[in-house]
Parts: structure tokens; C-alpha cells; sequence
């Protein structure tokens, strides 16, 4: 009920709205156009007879290129690494003997079964003072 109420209420404002504008569109239409100003006139800036030449770039100095490079310094000798090295010898493990496993115990195939599910409600008793009372009239 209260939405429906809204929607009208909705609906009317629209028209209303619509109406309104309606009414405003045709007063524009129907006023006389303004007349537009003309605009100012702009003055123009004197064009220069002779265009001022750039400066030239100053010029970057150069460094002379050597000739020759002088020499490395020699590279220092490595010293001989021996190829085999001694292995080293592990201490022998001690010998341990592990107690015999558990047996596993035996997991029943057989399910136990399953309690019955009762397919009816039970009945609820009533209470005298929540039923109504009996039709006096036939």
C-alpha cells in the first residue's frame, strides 16, 4: 500500500515537472531574440622589419687524446692448489637392535545397527485454559 502511494506520488511530480518546463520552453520560444554585442577590435602589435639573429653557441673545449696508454701492472702469481685432498675417516656407528613391533589390532568390518527413526509425531497434550471454549451457537 505504501509503495504504491509513493509511485503515484512520484508519478505527479513528474507531470507536474514536465509541464513546468514545457510552459518555460515555449516563453523562450515566443520572447524575441537579444541582440549580441559586437566585440571590441583588437589592436595589432607592429611586425618588426628585421628579425635579431640568435647568438652563435660558445664552443666546447676539447681534451688531447694520448697517444699510448700506459702499461698494466703485472698480475701477482697464484699459489698451487694440490688437487687431492686427504679425505677425512668417520667414526664407525654403533650397532643397535630395535624391540619388535606391536601387532596391529583388527578393525571390525561390521557396523552396529542403526536406531530406527520414528516416522510420526508424538502426540502433545492440550491445555484447557489456551483452547476456546465451545461454540454455543449452531
Amino acid at each position: 500500500m505504501a509503495t504504491s502511494s509513493k509511485s503515484f506520488a512520484l508519478f505527479i511530480a513528474l507531470v507536474l515537472s514536465t509541464a513546468d518546463m514545457s510552459f518555460g520552453a515555449r516563453h523562450l520560444l515566443q520572447t524575441a531574440t537579444p541582440s549580441i554585442p559586437s566585440l571590441p577590435i583588437i589592436p595589432t602589435l607592429p611586425i618588426p622589419t628585421t628579425i635579431p639573429s640568435i647568438p652563435s653557441l660558445p664552443t666546447i673545449p676539447t681534451i688531447p687524446i694520448p697517444t699510448s696508454l700506459p702499461s698494466l701492472p703485472s698480475m701477482p702469481t697464484l699459489p698451487i692448489i694440490p688437487t687431492t685432498l686427504p679425505q677425512p675417516t668417520l667414526p664407525t656407528q654403533p650397532t643397535t637392535t630395535l624391540p619388535p613391533l606391536p601387532s596391529v589390532p583388527n578393525v571390525p568390518t561390521v557396523l552396529p545397527p542403526m536406531p530406527s527413526i520414528p516416522t510420526s509425531l508424538p502426540k502433545i497434550p492440550s491445555i484447557p485454559f489456551l483452547t476456546p471454549p465451545p461454540a454455543t451457537s449452531p
